[in-house]
């Protein structure tokens, strides 16, 4: 596999995420639905207006909405994966990224969640396309979760300079900014190697009928869990997520 091929595999399964209806999460909205039962409205809107760290939400709130976030989208792309796996299935039908598109659909959905309890910007601009910067700041997301070298202090680094801005959008050309291009361009030839190599495992699972999915549906379930983990710690150690006087705990 070329260099030039490795970013261009990667690019290509995160458009067919983008693609799928309701991959953009909508900070506020989900915000308020997290909190809801946790919080007053006027609270809400304290955490919807500046980040539920600055708004005093205590971090035991924040890891409870957290995986209960993460274990609605871990039952969901676990379910995807099983039955793509079955003889039969998708793959069969000449479509095979279908579950690979929706696997990662699920990444970029429960990221945009974790990072919204964390302090962390709307990442999509709903009056806009997403653009190449955008795609690449949520490479470096997905690099964290997939374990990518350099997308843990490249992200920590973004974060530092976003809190220095108080921004509740992302800005613009980001990446270039903070001169972390790069860096989003060498995890997105990582991913491209990683994911050829879980496609070459998914694949032998599914030479075998019946069993295939459930090897398919196996391997998911350990991958989007340990991913999911590996994020929320990350997420959980950087100063956004950082709580001072915590207004509730449960």
């Amino acid at each position: 596999m070329s260099d030039n091929t490795k970013p261009m595999l990667w690019n290509s399964v995160l458009a067919g995420a983008l693609n799928l209806p309701g991959v953009r999460v909508d900070r506020a909205q989900f915000l308020q639905t997290a909190f809801a039962k946790h919080l007053s409205p006027e609270e809400i809107q304290l955490v919807i207006e500046s980040t539920p760290a600055q708004a005093g939400v205590g971090a035991v709130t924040i890891r409870s909405v957290s995986e209960a976030t993460i274990r609605w989208h871990h039952a969901g792309v676990t379910a995807t994966s099983t039955l793509a796996g079955l003889p039969g299935g998708w793959w069969m039908a000449g479509t095979i990224p279908t579950d690979m598109a929706q696997y990662f659909w699920h990444v970029v959905v429960v990221l945009q969640k974790l990072a919204y309890l964390h302090g962390w910007p709307a990442l999509f601009d709903r009056d806009h396309e997403i653009d190449d910067e955008t795609k690449y700041v949520l490479t470096l997301f997905v690099g964290v979760m997939l374990g990518a070298h350099g997308a843990s202090e490249a992200l920590k680094k973004l974060a530092a300079a976003l809190a220095k801005e108080a921004v509740t959008h992302l800005p613009r050309a980001v990446l270039t900014r903070y001169a972390l291009y790069r860096t989003a361009k060498e995890v997105a030839k990582w991913l491209g190697v990683s994911l050829t190599r879980r496609r070459l495992a998914e694949w032998a699972g599914r030479a075998i009928p019946i069993a295939g999915g459930m090897l398919a549906g196996t391997i998911t379930w350990f991958a989007f869990r340990l991913g999911t983990a590996r994020l929320l710690a990350h997420l959980e150690e950087l100063p956004a997520a950082a709580v001072s006087r915590p207004i509730v705990d449960v």
